[in-house]
């Protein structure tokens, strides 16, 4: 647990043990950074700040959607931000704040033992390297909450310049032939497209929490109204960014399927073709080998078998059955 006080004079780090002290002298801001909720963070945030229990316990459990709730001194706010993991599957990063008077706290919520520690201290580290060099000096909890959001609506922006990218890369494969295995691109293709779906709902849904913040404006500090409204623009953006990321990926994928379906229409119309051609011979064949069939069972009272002409007669039938039959076959465009 990193607890850190920010005034004029900089940034000093602190024991957990002068929280309380820190709280009461009110001198700046103080700024408590929970990587796990864990025991300790759980009574520091119960005993030391006095947090409504059910926050508490959404910092300790995993929450699938973002949310707000708006206290009489301060406002809780669940958020999200993608990290991509194996096989193209996107884990939801959870960020927790308390935003009140003095004092801002965030809570990284449950990880899976897939995602690394660092990668959810990401946008936290990220701001406490700027306070350290003094980019960054807030005069309120809003103006550091707000650099923190906006830090982890660039990390959505990040991971959609990420996606796009393979997106790029797919497009180049369809247009190029070059797709390889079918199965496979396909599975590419999908997986890219849900990287896209995610962080949309992250944005939207991200959108919607502060959206409705700015919509209580009423009960929040004078000045953080303007930079509510501007972490709903870049929301907004981050929704508008994967949506229309997605909206090109799902043309590709679109412009793959009727290349594909016509490759297959074409492929089939060219074996009914064959299949014909070898109907077509086959009965162009059949005629003069029944005849000859016939001819060659050398019945006794066959009459042909001692007529001057019937051999003649038998070849000449032959040729001439084959050649209609040719000519039918040919006329209907079969051969």
């Amino acid at each position: 647990m990193d607890v850190r006080s920010i005034s004029d004079e900089g940034v000093a780090q602190h024991d957990v043990e002068d929280l309380k002290a820190l709280l009461d002298g009110q001198d700046g801001l103080v700024w408590v950074d929970i990587p796990v909720c864990d025991e300790e963070a759980t009574r520091v945030l119960s005993e030391v700040f006095g947090f409504h229990p059910l926050a508490v316990r959404d910092c300790a459990e995993r929450n699938q959607v973002p949310k707000v709730r708006i206290y009489p001194d301060h406002v809780f706010v669940v958020l999200h931000t993608p990290e991509l993991g194996a096989g193209g599957h996107v884990h939801y990063l959870e960020l927790d704040q308390f935003i009140g008077p003095g004092y801002v706290v965030t809570v990284h919520g449950p990880l899976n033992p897939k995602v690394s520690l660092e990668s959810a201290l990401r946008e936290t580290c990220a701001v406490q390297k700027r306070l350290e060099t003094g980019r960054l000096r807030p005069a309120t909890s809003f103006e550091l909450s707000y650099a923190i959001v906006s830090r982890l609506a660039q990390r959505q922006e990040e991971f959609i310049g990420a996606v796009t990218r393979e997106v790029w890369a797919l497009e180049q494969r369809v247009m190029g032939d070059d797709i390889g295995d079918p199965d496979d691109f396909l599975e590419e293709l999908f997986r890219t497209r849900h990287g896209l779906l995610a962080v949309s709902t992250m944005g939207a849904l991200s959108r919607e929490i502060y959206g409705r913040m700015a919509n209580l404006a009423r009960f929040l500090p004078a000045d953080a109204q303007p930079l509510v409204e501007d972490i709903v623009d870049q929301f907004d953006r981050v929704r508008s960014l994967a949506g229309g990321e997605k909206d090109y990926l799902q043309g590709v994928i679109e412009f793959h399927r009727i290349r594909t379906e016509t490759r297959r229409t074409v492929a089939a119309e060219r074996q009914n073709e064959d299949v014909r051609k070898i109907s077509a011979w086959a009965a162009v064949i059949a005629v003069p080998t029944f005849i000859s069939g016939v001819y060659g069972m050398n019945f006794a009272r066959m009459p042909e078998l001692n007529w001057a002409f019937g051999y003649p007669a038998a070849i000449a039938l032959m040729i001439v059955v084959s050649l209609g039959t040719f000519y039918l076959f040919r006329r209907i465009g079969w051969l």
